[in-house]
């Protein structure tokens, strides 16, 4: 037996190939919802610096959603495929948290077993000689067995880069992404120039891995074969055209089952989206809690972001209602909001109060400049004003004793609802823990100016530790309430309901 490929090292690389088709085929389902990448911030119509899609925007806000520009992405390449943004979020961040445990475990054992100087060089040596062997490469030819101690010297700096400077980006870059890294420590992502710069240089690392693998794994067939199959897929030493066999037929056989196993999960998913949407909640939210639901937005309190960041466009998720969906918000508006109330309080208190415009406005103002962010990948940086929504749910008095949640309703309704019904009415039931934030408030002011119809007026909910599709536009109604589980389809909120994400969208 040859301890050059232990079974921890072939099986950690096996699962590796496997996490990243997951993340690779789910970062497509990712980048299909907005096939556009930008090096600014507010991620305007026009200024990309790569695009996958012929579809030209319009320049003026809120004439075209966010959602208007996904593309849809065949099962066979994308995960699941077919326009489903939420899936594809939860396989992308169930396949992290299992690439991350598994690259933990190779990089303890490599150091542990001593088997960190095969890829780690230990000599400036390694530099004429990998340039020696790239000759040899791009002139199609094949280095010497001799050069082989497993790996050539070219081969030796490609996996040092990818394991200790590709991966280590890929994931930083992933962090500054998330809403409630970017809420609880915001000088995190302006490392990185902000958040579009990390989306594009996430995807730039997701390209080059992709690349790894096609000519890591032809490398294998192709560069002496005879000695590398039977030695990294059998984990022996022998020479004989048995093993070769052996080992071409294996490595072979596992190829195509891990891709029937990424296409199977695709089919999977589309067979029942809630299924899959309950599954992947299940077996992620628990890492969600140690690691992301803890962490509290701090954007009024840091005030990392300047006016000098403010956006000079603002996608939209979602167009104003129309005589058809709430002719009672195009009559508010037409009065100048002078007759529209707040609505608040439910079944669990004794009392409901409506609360005009103006007397919001001379509530305590909380104000704050922050970074918004959709799960589709665009981003705007604004001056939100407005009331807390803890002030707010205080003018009803104590809690209710079995009050775990707060619903906010809208004027407006669902884009679109994935079994085809009728469209429904938009709501988010949002948790204790976003509740009392003290950067959760009912917006009324952007950027020192009433809210634009498109962004929610007159008022909508802000909630900083989350992805935009929790935060509600033409807010109407706000109470407490047990649970969620007789709300809708019971999954928290529109967006969930058409199995198009979480209830928790701090990821």
């Amino acid at each position: 037996m040859d301890v050059e490929f232990p079974l921890w090292l072939r099986t950690t690389h096996l699962l590796n190939f496997l996490l990243l088709g997951i993340l690779i085929r789910s970062g497509w389902e990712i980048l299909a919802s907005l096939p556009r990448l930008w090096w600014r911030n507010d991620a305007k119509p026009g200024t990309e610096w790569l695009r996958f899609t012929r579809q030209k925007l319009p320049t003026e806000e809120g004439v075209y959603t966010s959602l208007m520009d996904e593309r849809s992405m065949s099962p066979l390449l994308a995960l699941p495929g077919r326009e489903n943004i939420g899936l594809g979020r939860h396989w992308h961040g169930l396949g992290v948290m299992l690439w991350v445990l598994n690259g933990l475990v190779y990089v303890v054992l490599l150091f542990a077993t001593g088997l960190w100087k095969r890829i780690i060089p230990t000599s400036w040596d390694i530099f004429p000689q990998a340039w020696e062997s790239f000759k040899i490469y791009a002139g199609f030819g094949t280095p010497a067995l001799e050069y082989f101690q497993p790996y050539d010297a070219l081969q030796m700096l490609t996996y040092t880069a990818v394991v200790f400077v590709l991966a280590p980006l890929m994931i930083l870059t992933g962090l500054a992404m998330a809403p409630a890294i970017r809420s609880r420590f915001p000088w995190y992502v302006k490392i990185f120039g902000g958040p579009q710069v990390a989306r594009s240089l996430h995807f730039i690392c997701h390209a080059l891995f992709a690349i790894f693998i096609i000519m890591h794994v032809g490398l294998v067939f192709l560069v002496h074969p005879e000695y590398n199959l039977p030695h990294m897929i059998l984990g022996i030493e022998a020479n004989e055209p048995q093993y070769y066999a052996q080992g071409f037929t294996v490595a072979l056989l596992t190829i195509v089952v891990v891709i029937a196993i990424l296409i199977g999960l695709s089919y999977w998913s589309l067979a029942d989206r809630p299924r899959a949407q309950r599954f992947l909640v299940a077996v992620t939210e628990p890492a969600r809690k140690v690691f992301l639901n803890w962490m509290r937005s701090r954007m009024s309190t840091q005030k990392v972001f300047t006016e000098k960041d403010l956006s000079e466009y603002h996608w939209t998720n979602g167009l104003p209602p129309t005589e058809d969906e709430s002719p009672q918000w195009l009559q508010h508006r037409e009065n100048k909001w002078a007759d529209w109330r707040l609505e608040v309080g439910g079944e669990l208190n004794e009392t409901t109060i409506e609360l005009s415009l103006d007397e919001l406005k001379e509530m305590p103002k909380q104000q704050y400049i922050a970074v918004h962010s959709c799960m589709q990948g665009w981003t705007a940086t604004s001056k939100w004003a407005g009331v807390k929504l803890q002030d707010v749910l205080a003018l009803l008095g104590p809690r209710p004793e079995h009050a775990n949640y707060v619903l906010i309703e809208s004027h407006g309704l669902a884009q679109v609802m994935y079994d085809n019904r009728p469209r429904e009415p938009f709501y988010a039931v949002i948790p204790l823990r976003d509740v009392y934030e003290d950067d959760t408030i009912l917006a009324y002011e952007r950027n020192d100016k009433p809210l634009d119809d498109h962004l929610g007026a007159p008022l909508r909910l802000r909630v900083e530790s989350n992805h935009g599709y929790k935060m509600v536009k033409w807010v109407r109604k706000i109470s407490w309430v047990a649970d969620y589980e007789h709300i809708g389809d019971g999954r928290g909120g529109t967006r969930e309901d058409s199995a198009m994400q979480a209830f928790n969208g701090r990821i």
